[in-house]
């Protein structure tokens, strides 16, 4: 699918992952807490999100869109971090069908423009990756590619996430994306600390795109082999200079 409309937006970067449940939301919440260490006024939006749990009251609730609200400001109002929220834990075109809902396909956009003027920066984080469905024709790639943003893959880094890296990235590159780099999710403690060199080492290899660094199990920062690597968030995400 073609590009239609591109949508204007502030300087940003477009979290996605290599699958589900690699940590694209822990990322996009750990970058949005160091941007506001450096003062800039930054923004998160996740066009829809699938699957909710219950509160002690039995009411929806969706942890990745608390998590993304709470990293930037608690004072955002929950529709304007994701303004499609579906309760079943499935691809949201499919979770809204079970709703009796479709996908609205201008308030992807419309909710990501509403951010103009309001941050300095804006994180999008997707849902599933670059081919998880996102409305009745449309996918994730497709809503990347009219958001314009850099992107930032987040992979775990155990067993298989070579291949589902590489993957990843080469869709993104047909698609036209740019890619700003890769970002290693540790997703439990065992096992994968002494894979994740190994990993990044041969994603690197058989790939031009930077790999920017690993998050440790339950970190809140980016580490280069043994070294500690503050990202420069900013200039990834072509935020002009001061």
């Amino acid at each position: 699918m073609t590009t239609r409309n591109r949508v204007q937006l502030p300087p940003g970067l477009f979290i996605t992952g290599t699958g589900t449940d690699v940590g694209k939301t822990y990322v996009t919440a750990l970058i949005a807490r160091q941007l506001k260490r450096e003062h800039v006024r930054v923004g998160a939006y996740k066009p829809a999100c699938s699957g909710s749990v219950p509160d002690s009251c039995g009411l929806s609730r969706w942890p990745d869109v608390e998590s993304l609200a709470a990293a930037i400001s608690d004072k955002v109002p929950r529709e304007r971090v994701c303004p499609q929220c579906l309760s079943a834990p499935l691809a949201p075109p499919v979770a809204a069908r079970l709703e009796g809902r479709i996908v609205d396909s201008e308030l992807l956009r419309s909710g990501a423009a509403w951010w103009n003027n309001r941050v300095d920066l804006l994180l999008v984080e997707g849902v599933g990756g670059l081919l998880c469905p996102l409305t009745h024709n449309e996918s994730v790639a497709d809503l990347a590619a009219d958001f314009g943003l850099a992107l930032i893959i987040v992979a775990r880094s155990d067993l298989g996430t070579i291949n589902h890296t590489l993957l990843t990235v080469e869709v993104a590159l047909q698609r036209g994306l740019h890619i700003a780099g890769i970002v290693m999710n540790q997703i439990s403690r065992c096992g994968e600390s002494e894979n994740a060199g190994n990993n990044a080492v041969e994603i690197a290899a058989r790939t031009p795109v930077p790999i920017l660094g690993t998050v440790e199990h339950g970190g809140d920062s980016l580490f280069r082999g043994d070294v500690q690597d503050a990202v420069d968030w900013k200039t990834l995400a072509g935020l002009p200079l001061e």
